[in-house]
């Protein structure tokens, strides 16, 4: 555990990620290190199992004319192979960089030229068939390896099955050790680690150019903030392409040795946490809305007596956790009641969940709803917002578990410097802030100014305790017609914290005041109504039943009461489908493409700034 401010920098300086890989491989060798949640019967791979797996596939890419600066995509959900192939990559100074697997055709055609990657490393069947169309117009790639067999389409030589790939480099590698050895001892610190494409909700994705100090100082910082021991349990379910879930569930592994569980179907990971019971946990807001809405709609079936005894509770922890939260003590007779409470009422809650024996819960790439947080709390399960971007290889700023603020998202992290800019922007210095942007030619754009400040984009304020508090997007802002500036996220935030609302835009700008587009939660809507005997087949059906059109209405009134009146949402439509990644009309880390929204419902958005009659 790391005990003093220097501990990061002192760990993390003169390591990489094969160097940590090696210290793994020899000293906690025969430690779990990768276990598959979904092939049943696939063995656990230890450290020592991990790094010649590695190593096989290294000498097969390399075998395949894959070499030192090139780069090198990969798409394919959260499994073992996965994790193998991206590390081989690295070991070879390849760019290694995972692909949203919600790509359409197109825009793999943009990332696979814009990275120049000669080879392509797909899941199967369902990643093939969006590449197959583009594939003849994409003059770097050479060859395509597939993970599942099965799905190598016949008679073409272009593709190779991963497992020939991991036989030859096998074979190679038996035949002469010292050449992965060799290639691995040749990395240093400040070079390119991997990389990652921004969810391009402004414009094409660009990609972000990660370095291995920055991953292990991130690493080492995160550790030492929350006072975390070595080897500890996670779950990988996140999308690989999302720095938050490279960071967790490849890089820190790394660096203490952790045990990492493998989930391809994110849906599937309330499941999981009963099997894995991990230690670590984070969440992007939605994974915690839902959890939240779920345990709620729970409670409705719950024994009224059983029913009163978890919300008196609940209400209990959150008491305490307001208190802790405005920098003030719990009195004792209030601490001792939360603690029989959390004992006798909730702790057998968190263990049916599976989150019994959590010793860090997160959340961040978004804000997470504070009456969210503050029910989780009254559960016992304290989420700590983290706030930082892929440029900054993970998080800038954290609230623990001793100091925090609720809505705000803690403080920077040592050795690294937020200031704020006189437009309101955050701005970031530090061992974190990645090399730059790729260039087409290969060649990295650096990204920050003379004096090493990152831009980020994001608008905000730093209190006097050092606590920053994130408001919007700098591109985001809503400026009215009457020239009020506005935050359309505090406003989405509100209207998502109704279990019925899984979606929402503010719109606005220079417009006289502020509407919104609402989209009904594909999973907490449905039950929402069986709960109260409305049936419907669909989400469409849903989104018209006077019912649920009268509850809409009380959740935006009950937002606009905690708003300006300039904030307040005068008018607003209820869109009868989900958002998706595949729609369009968000990212595949599910933020919103506002200018697709604007444009999609252009003619209904115009409707709500039409005279009504009286």
């Amino acid at each position: 555990m790391l005990t003093s401010p220097q501990s990061a920098a002192n760990a993390a300086e003169g390591q990489t990620i094969p160097s940590l890989l090696r210290r793994n491989a020899t000293e906690f060798a025969d430690l779990p290190a990768l276990t598959s949640l979904d092939a049943a019967g696939q063995p656990t791979l230890t450290w020592g199992e991990l790094r010649t797996e590695i190593a096989a596939v290294a000498r097969g890419l390399a075998d395949l004319g894959l070499h030192a600066g090139q780069r090198m995509l990969i798409m394919a959900s959260s499994r073992p192979e996965h994790f193998v192939a991206d590390l081989a990559a690295t070991h070879l100074s390849v760019l290694s960089c995972t692909a949203y697997a919600t790509l359409s055709s197109e825009q793999i055609a943009y990332v696979a030229r814009h990275s120049a990657t000669p080879v392509a490393v797909l899941e199967g069947t369902r990643e093939l068939e969006r590449w197959l169309p583009v594939l003849d117009d994409l003059p770097d790639l050479r060859r395509v390896v597939v993970m599942e067999a099965d799905a190598v389409p016949p008679g073409d030589d272009r593709f190779v099955s991963l497992a020939d790939v991991r036989a030859r480099g096998a074979e190679l590698h038996t035949a002469d050790p010292d050449t992965f050895e060799r290639w691995t001892a040749q990395i240093k610190p400040d070079d390119p680690l991997s990389m990652i494409y921004t969810s391009g909700t402004t414009g094409d994705p660009k990609g972000v150019v990660l370095s291995h100090h920055g991953a292990i100082y991130e690493g080492y910082v995160v550790h030492q903030r929350h006072g975390l021991p070595m080897h500890l349990r996670n779950i990988a379910y996140l999308p690989l392409a999302h720095i938050a879930e490279r960071e967790l569930s490849i890089y820190i592994p790394i660096i203490i040795a952790g045990h990492v569980h493998t989930l391809a179907d994110p849906t599937s990971v309330v499941g999981a946490l009963g099997t894995v019971r991990p230690q670590t946990f984070f969440g992007v807001p939605r994974v915690w809305e839902k959890m939240a809405a779920g345990l709620k709609n729970m409670l409705a079936g719950v024994p009224e007596d059983r029913r009163d005894a978890l919300l008196e509770a609940n209400q209990l922890l959150q008491q305490g956790y307001k208190l802790r939260s405005d920098g003030k003590e719990v009195p004792a007779d209030l601490a001792r009641r939360i603690e029989e409470a959390d004992r006798a009422v909730l702790a057998p809650v968190r263990q049916l969940l599976g989150l019994d024996q959590l010793l860090l819960a997160a959340s961040g790439a978004a804000a997470l709803p504070v009456e969210v947080l503050y029910f989780l709390a009254g559960l016992g399960i304290e989420i700590h917002e983290v706030w930082g971007l892929s440029e900054t290889t993970g998080a800038v700023t954290a609230n623990t578990a001793g100091a925090f603020k609720a809505g705000t998202v803690g403080r920077p992290f040592d050795g690294v410097e937020v200031r704020v800019a006189e437009d309101g922007e955050l701005l970031v210095r530090g061992p974190i802030v990645f090399l730059g942007y790729l260039r087409e030619d290969g060649s990295i754009e650096p990204a920050t100014d003379a004096d090493g400040w990152l831009a980020t984009g994001d608008i905000g304020a730093i209190d006097q305790d050092g606590y920053v508090t994130i408001t919007d997007r700098k591109k985001e802002l809503i400026i009215t017609s009457g020239g009020k500036n506005i935050a359309p996220s505090r406003i989405e935030g509100l209207l998502k914290e109704h279990p019925l609302i899984g979606q929402a835009v503010a719109i606005g700008d220079n417009r006289p005041y502020v509407t919104a587009l609402l989209v009904l939660d594909d999973e907490m809507a449905p039950a929402w109504a069986g709960n109260r005997g409305i049936e419907a087949p669909d989400i469409a059906t849903l989104a018209d039943h006077p019912e649920v059109r009268a509850e809409i209405e009380r959740a935006v009134a009950a937002a606009n009461a905690r708003l300006s009146r300039a904030e307040q949402v005068k008018r607003y439509h209820v869109v009868p489908r989900t958002w998706t990644p595949e729609s369009g009309e968000v990212t595949p880390t599910l933020k919103l493409k506002r200018r697709i929204i604007n444009q999609r419902y252009e003619p209904l958005i115009e409707a709500l700034y039409e005279p009504t009659d009286g």
